[in-house]
């Protein structure tokens, strides 16, 4: 099997990408061939979020909440309930200084940001519900971003990624 030079750059990049998920038959074994194998002593790392508990003066109607306006399934109670399943995509791990305003009042120690697909269509069904959303006008280079907050006033960035 004979690749130029682009091919196999392309196929490397591609490998390394996605973990070689979905290749058959000649690319597959072209990829296996060429992907380096990481050394033993490679650090385990973790593999994303398994869940984010946190307290809340009224956990049962702050879950309902959460369901309700963002759509997000609560820890299964029984075998028929599902958890809720996120699409594959980054996620940021940030701390702050302790004198941060970014996450708003001092007293919130947390802040989750959660990505959406379309912030404009999220944040007109959060107004029709009565949620005051904030939009923030500025388009960064990572995106657009709104700020809501639950109930129990704990700050919500909504991202909408770039691209």
């Amino acid at each position: 099997m004979s690749f130029d030079r682009r091919e196999l750059i392309q196929l490397l990049t591609f490998a390394a990408g996605s973990g070689l998920a979905g290749l058959d038959g000649t690319l597959a074994q072209a990829a296996e061939a060429v992907t380096p194998r990481e050394p033993s002593t490679t650090m385990e790392k973790v593999v994303g979020i398994g869940g984010l508990f946190f307290r809340a003066k009224d956990p049962d109607s702050l879950g309902r909440w959460y369901k309700e306006h963002l759509g997000i399934a609560l820890t299964p109670a029984g075998k028929d309930d599902r958890p809720w399943r996120t699409e594959a995509g980054v996620t940021l791990f940030s701390p702050f200084p302790e004198t941060t305003h970014y996450l708003g009042d001092p007293k919130q120690m947390w802040m989750v940001n959660f990505r959406v697909r379309d912030l404009d269509k999220m944040a007109r069904q959060l107004r029709a519900a009565g949620i005051p959303v904030d939009v923030n006008p500025e388009v960064s280079p990572y995106g657009r971003f709104a700020r809501i907050h639950d109930p129990e006033g704990n700050p919500i960035e909504l991202w909408q990624p770039a691209g």
